[in-house]
């Protein structure tokens, strides 16, 4: 959590302000309550790491497999990643996201980051599974019903499988990405997911550079996309992990970067303390690139509203949300989100905010 980048309280001002202070946005002990509840976790520093080339699946739009990222040797020796991760330690990173292809066919090397780092996340398709003592929250990528599934992934009976492998397993939560194509799939699988006793969250597919596939959203499927999401929170929301404003930010017809400024080196070159001068994305054979560095590289930024970017670039922007109770809440509602989904050992509490509110500076659309 850069913001993941807060500082102290303030009085703000601002162009939704109406001369709210930052002690009168808190005087409400329910709202001061989950304040302080959510800083105590404003040291989370975090960067991304390419575990492995390797894949045993194939999926249309994958990220991974675009850009040059995809063309690296990959270095699995145990002791260059511990040294890796002990090295990331003495910069200051505090939280790990292990990705790549697919990490979970690396289990020893996911065994020595945890060691190192114990706090992170793994971005699996969940076909395997993850040895218990790697304590991680396991985000498990589903795309659809099953059918969509073999369509666009190449593999049979997914959520079954993936069920199979973390049915009540604290660290698992099931990230459901929304496609132009997939919309009414969403309810099939959430009640699936609810029935076994799963958590879910959702993610908007956001294409790579390049892709004009029929995965890519119009405005027409963004809003269909946000209803969808509101009523499934309202629907199971012993199962779903999400906000309202989670919806808002992910759906609107503008992407994160011009909706809150993105915050990763790629589209941010100040040095400053922030994420800018701290992230970095690692390939799989330890390098990385500050002019690629981003939470998903091979991104179209334009397009960008994966659930993994908002995470920072819009929980970096706490001052700008600090501007009346509304919208104050709304970003506490977003960053409990987050840190459920992300965070081991963290529980949702319930939204403070019960409505749509646009973000700052901009129209509810």
């Amino acid at each position: 959590m850069e913001a993941k980048h807060a500082t102290g309280p303030m009085s703000r001002q601002g162009s939704d302000s109406q001369g709210w202070k930052f002690s009168d946005l808190i005087a409400d002990p329910q709202i001061r309550e989950r304040w302080d509840r959510v800083r105590k976790y404003f040291y989370l520093r975090e960067s991304t790491y390419d575990m492995t080339r390797r894949c045993n699946i194939r999926c249309e739009g994958c990220y991974y497999y675009e850009g040059e990222k995809q063309h690296t040797p990959e270095i699995a020796d145990p002791d260059r990643w511990r040294a890796l991760m002990l090295a990331e330690k003495a910069r200051g990173i505090t939280f790990v996201v292990l990705a790549g292809a697919e990490p979970s066919l690396v289990p020893e090397l996911l065994s020595v980051c945890h060691e190192q780092m114990p706090l992170g996340a793994i971005a699996t398709n969940g076909l395997e599974w993850i040895p218990r003592q790697v304590g991680y929250k396991i985000h498990i990528s589903v795309w659809g019903n099953d059918a969509t599934s073999q369509k666009f992934r190449g593999a049979r009976e997914m959520l079954p499988r993936q069920i199979e492998n973390y049915r009540n397993d604290p660290r698992a939560v099931f990230v459901y990405t929304f496609t132009a194509g997939n919309i009414d799939e969403a309810e099939e699988v959430t009640r699936v997911l609810a029935v076994a006793g799963c958590k879910i969250t959702f993610n908007v597919f956001s294409a790579p550079v390049g892709y004009d596939g029929k995965l890519r959203h119009t405005p027409q499927s963004l809003a269909r996309t946000r209803g969808t999401m509101l009523a499934l929170l309202q629907q199971y929301p012993q199962t779903v992990l999400f906000s309202h404003y989670n919806a808002m930010a992910h759906t609107h017809p503008l992407g994160l970067h011009d909706l809150f400024g993105c915050a990763y080196p790629r589209r941010n070159p100040s040095a400053d303390p922030g994420l800018g001068r701290s992230f970095r994305q690692y390939r799989t054979d330890l390098t990385w690139d500050r002019e690629a560095a981003c939470c998903v590289p091979d991104t179209d930024c334009p397009d960008c509203r994966h659930y993994a970017s908002g995470s920072a670039v819009v929980t970096s922007r706490l001052f700008r949300h600090a501007c009346r109770p509304d919208v104050f809440e709304s970003w506490l509602d977003y960053v409990d989100t987050y840190l459920a989904v992300w965070v081991s050992g963290y529980e949702k509490g319930n939204n403070l905010c019960q409505r749509l509110v646009p973000p700052p500076g901009h129209d509810l659309l």
